[in-house]
């Protein structure tokens, strides 16, 4: 099967190797995706429990790119804390007001050293609805979690929605509506 693709110098080469090429551009695609993401964030959240009312929160998210010594892998690091700890983090003690969690992205994966819900490391799968969306898909520890995170508005805002199975039963549905606060590119 031959593949269409431009090789930049403004011609379209058909090529069975071309499949490689995609790869590559989705990659990079990625890449540029994460870089647009760093920054500080002001996420004003909402969490739906089972049969609970929601519970609305807001949080800091700071992500930063790590120096990597591999250039094939980028780092991240994502720092999360609350200025108001309501009694939120009292009654779900999985939940953390404050932390860290070090990720590698590594072709359609996210490698992550922890995971929100635990201290597990987790690997994320990655899809690419288009170039202001992803969705990823983890499971860690009888957790399955679907995430859609999307940049609107030329990067100024966030919306994610999140959806976390336990056991196979949908436990926890989060909205989270994110403000940039500071961009450092």
């Amino acid at each position: 099967m031959a593949i269409s693709y431009s090789s930049g110098m403004g011609r379209t080469t058909n090529s069975s190797v071309g499949i490689d090429r995609l790869r590559i551009d989705f990659d990079s695609n990625l890449k540029r995706w994460f870089f647009r993401n760093i920054g500080l964030w002001q996420s004003k959240r909402q969490y739906f429990f089972d049969e609970e009312k929601a519970v609305n929160l807001e949080m800091y998210i700071n992500v930063s790119k790590l120096i990597q010594s591999n250039p094939e892998f980028e780092s991240y690091r994502f720092k999360w804390w609350c200025d108001n700890k309501k009694d939120f983090f009292i009654k779900r003690p999985t939940y953390k007001s404050e932390g860290e969690i070090t990720a590698r992205l590594q072709g359609h994966q996210l490698i992550r050293d922890s995971s929100y819900l635990s201290e597990s490391s987790g690997i994320s799968n990655i899809r690419q609805v288009d170039e202001h969306e992803l969705i990823f898909e983890s499971n860690y520890d009888n957790w399955h979690v679907l995430e859609h995170t999307r940049l609107i508005d030329q990067d100024r805002f966030r919306s994610r929605t999140i959806y976390s199975w336990h056991k196979d039963k949908l436990k926890i549905v989060e909205n989270h509506h994110e403000i940039r606060i500071k961009n450092p590119n």
